[in-house]
């Protein structure tokens, strides 16, 4: 699913269910999923459920690294929780109920990437009025109208969660919800899927000396998910 909305520069590795391997990109799956010593301290007090989706996108994360041959290693929460990657690789990870996914690509390829992935169920009650502006409300009005298909609302969160994984490593800055402004493009066939822009409300990062005012991504609903994906290219001289 994951794989579908990046570059083909992008190595992603997925997997549905809880077991290694179960549906995952790659032949073979993903072997056997264990954690690195100090992977396994940041969990001895979590949850079986927080465990399994820690170590199982792990092993999907370095399944990414060993086939862009780089070899495998922890993966360790940096600044606010976000992965740190071996030298040389940008890259982004995610996890629900039943799935996980991580997407990682050579620097010189991307300037950053950002991924998530979400059940296809509208957000709890409440959530809405704190993640979207009034302007994006109204599209999304709009978008349900015509595509009542799709639980929008969710699919905004899942958008703005993966500009943010997209926008922290260049800036190592916090990123509200009210401080990028989200606007779909649905495509016709088979399945919705589409494009989307992220125009940014706040100075944006600076990359290859050009300051960005917006992130493009893609989205897609898949087997009771949707999944969206934030591309950085490097700019041109």
């Amino acid at each position: 699913m994951i794989e579908e909305l990046l570059p083909a520069t992008v190595v992603a590795v997925e997997a549905h269910g809880d077991e290694p391997g179960d549906g995952a990109y790659g032949a073979g799956g993903l072997g056997s999923a264990t954690l690195y010593p100090e992977e396994q301290a940041l969990v001895t007090r979590a949850v079986p459920k927080r465990v399994r989706e820690f170590t199982l996108v792990r092993a999907c994360a370095r399944r990414a690294m060993e086939k862009l041959g780089v070899p495998p290693q922890p993966v360790l929460p940096g600044e606010r929780g976000a992965p740190q990657w071996p030298a040389g690789l940008v890259g982004s990870m995610t996890h629900c109920e039943g799935y996980c996914a991580a997407a990682l690509v050579r620097a010189t390829d991307l300037a950053s990437v950002g991924i998530d992935a979400e059940p296809h169920q509208p957000l709890p009650e409440g959530v809405l009025d704190s993640v979207a502006l009034p302007t994006e409300r109204t599209r999304l009005r709009a978008l349900t109208a015509d595509g009542p298909g799709v639980h929008w609302d969710r699919l905004l969160f899942s958008a703005k969660e993966s500009v943010y994984k997209a926008w922290f490593p260049l800036t190592g800055k916090w990123l509200d919800f009210s401080e990028a402004d989200i606007e779909f493009t649905a495509a016709p066939g088979p399945h919705p899927y589409g494009t989307f822009r992220a125009r940014l409300l706040v100075p944006g990062p600076v990359v290859d000396g050009r300051e960005l005012g917006y992130f493009d991504g893609r989205w897609t609903v898949r087997r009771g998910l949707l999944g969206t994906a934030v591309s950085v290219p490097h700019q041109p001289a």
